[in-house]
């Protein structure tokens, strides 16, 4: 099975977000199971700077966007057992930033047309191209209009991953013909059309064959008007091609006892190691060394859905508790502004840093005892993973991949790896908060088993490599892997077509200049303070028997369609 994966930022070679992480992670997953597998993103100034010296010059070709005719050159590097390919378009990508330029439409109009124009370049014909979000939206769109013409490209089937739907793509539609060169007709019908604007995501869920998110509660999510920003007519008529696949986190970079970038390494079976890392915090960030007192971390940026408002309305109460507060993030001003003050407000017991630093964030990872997640909508979360590998137990709103990932405690039967609550309510969330510093601070020993159930939880990517390769071969009416039955009911893919060969590449040595790379719950009052108990002597606190709760799964698609649909919400 060959697998194109089509993305605009990848780890190790450029970061902005959690796509990156996917990204990087998945493919060489994907590799490790048998297929083979090719990655393409940009070759932007970032990836040049620090990989240049190591990519080798494929070929160059023009690539026809509308009116325009512009070079594109082909770079690769072998790595992890994948096909790293890179497009170099310096007026595109020769620049500080990856996004949030004026022509950012134009220069990922131009990725999405370079990757169908370059396949022919690249060392496979592939049977799925796989494309995240509406940076590379437009290349199922592309596919459809060039299959058209050219029967190859109606072998290539191809699968669309939402990691969120906030991020759209939305332009005028009259821009259609002039900035992406696509005829007027697919605006005309509906497909690329929603709410007067033209729509990127939505013109790929409709042409894509199949379509996942990052986690299975998401994927359900999205069929609600709360959280799918007006696509969620979409997403129900989608449905049938619809799945979750959680997301997965590299467990041998993210292993505290051989990570070389927190100071102290130890594992579930002793973490004494964590002890001084969180001494280490505390002197790092000015705050009163005290190991009695459980620190609560919040790793994220200042943005309103990640529940930073319910943060806000309690603060105070929180402050209350016998507990300290490390806040890194940087964001929306009101949030920056609040927090910097906040910070003054309690001083050796609250820390704020309105930045993002890799290496302090690994530090409050391996120093801090909870980690709050109270977001509002998280289609995954790769935050909490990450924390419970460092022995962090989250506080998490179940919503998204942070019900999927994250099991409530429950005293009764001393089960859970984490603490959630469900109401998006600042009493809630201040009610587990709560019972996480007081168990942290009144039953230390069953604290810490709850702490190493969360550090044994496994967040490898094998499994989702292995759940993205059953949909791929749904696709292909393969079953996977080939010799074994298929674990879900096949997809009924559209007959393809007899796929031809690739076309020749140009020439090397014809390169130019340019080829060159480069009501919340009354507050308990404080107990007086306690002596640690004897081994053996203490027993889980009294807690409600939550009611049970149905396991979040992959729907099966029972059809997949190719051809374009018809919004009827338009």
């Amino acid at each position: 099975m060959k697998i194109l994966y089509v993305t605009s930022e990848a780890v190790p070679f450029c970061k902005t977000g959690g796509l990156a992480d996917v990204a990087g992670s998945l493919p060489p997953a994907l590799a490790k199971e048998g297929a083979e597998v090719a990655v393409v993103l940009p070759l932007y100034r970032t990836v040049k700077e620090r990989f240049g010296d190591q990519l080798t010059f494929v070929c160059y070709d023009y690539v026809n966007l509308s009116w325009r005719h512009n070079y594109c050159g082909l770079f690769s590097l072998e790595k992890d057992g994948v096909t790293w390919y890179f497009l170099d378009n310096e007026q595109y990508y020769d620049r500080p930033e990856l996004y949030g330029y004026l022509d950012d439409g134009e220069r990922f109009g131009f990725f999405s047309r370079a990757v169908v124009r370059m396949l022919s370049h690249m060392k496979f014909w592939p049977d799925v191209i796989h494309c995240n979000d509406w940076q590379s939206a437009l290349v199922p769109v592309y596919l459809k209009d060039d299959g058209v013409r050219e029967e190859r490209y109606r072998s290539i089937k191809t699968t669309l991953t939402i990691h969120n739907i906030e991020y759209q793509g939305r332009y005028n539609p009259y821009i259609l013909g002039e900035l992406f060169g696509l005829n007027e007709g697919w605006v005309r019908d509906g497909t690329m059309l929603m709410d007067g604007d033209l729509n990127l995501l939505k013109g790929a869920i409709l042409c894509s064959d199949a379509v996942t998110t990052v986690s299975p509660t998401y994927a359900e999510e999205l069929r609600s008007p709360y959280f799918a920003h007006k696509l969620d007519p979409v997403m129900r008529q989608c449905g049938f091609k619809l799945s979750g696949v959680l997301n997965g986190i590299d467990q041998a970079l993210y292993d505290p006892s051989t990570d070389g970038r927190i100071a102290h390494r130890y594992s579930a079976e002793d973490l004494s190691g964590k002890a001084r890392d969180k001494a280490l915090l505390q002197q790092m960030l000015g705050l009163r060394e005290d190991p009695e007192l459980p620190i609560v971390a919040i790793v994220s940026r200042l943005v309103a859905h990640k529940g930073l408002d319910l943060i806000c309305e309690v603060i105070h109460d929180m402050m209350e508790l016998p507990m300290q507060l490390v806040i890194l993030g940087k964001g929306d001003q009101k949030y920056e502004e609040f927090f910097r003050w906040a910070g003054q407000q309690y001083p050796g017991r609250m820390a704020v840093r309105l930045d993002y630093n890799e290496a302090l964030s690994m530090a409050i990872y391996a120093g801090a005892d909870l980690f709050l997640m109270p977001s509002r909508s998280e289609p995954c979360g790769l935050s909490q993973m990450i924390a419970m590998r460092y022995g962090t137990v989250p506080i998490v709103r179940e919503t998204g991949g942070l019900k999927d990932t994250v099991r409530p405690y429950e005293a009764w039967r001393d089960a859970g790896n984490g603490f959630t609550f469900a109401n998006y309510s600042s009493g809630d969330m201040l009610y587990v908060i709560r019972e996480a510093v007081y168990l942290y601070t009144d039953y230390p020993e069953v604290f810490g088993r709850l702490r190493q159930r969360a550090m044994s939880a496994d967040f490898s990517w094998g499994r989702s490599a292995a759940e993205y390769l059953r949909i791929y071969g749904g696709l292909l009416d393969r079953s996977w892997p080939e010799e074994a039955a298929p674990e879900t009911v096949p997809v009924e893919a559209a007959a393809a077509p007899e796929e031809t060969g690739p076309e020749e590449a140009m020439p090397v040595e014809a390169a130019p200049e340019a080829a060159s790379a480069k009501a919340a719950p009354k507050p308990r009052k404080a107990p007086a303070k306690k002596s640690a108990k004897a081994a053996g002597e203490e027993s889980a606190p009294k807690a409600k028997k939550p009611a049970a709760k149905k396991a979040a799964g992959t729907k099966t698609a029972k059809k997949r369609t190719a051809a374009k649909g018809k919004d009827a919400a338009d």
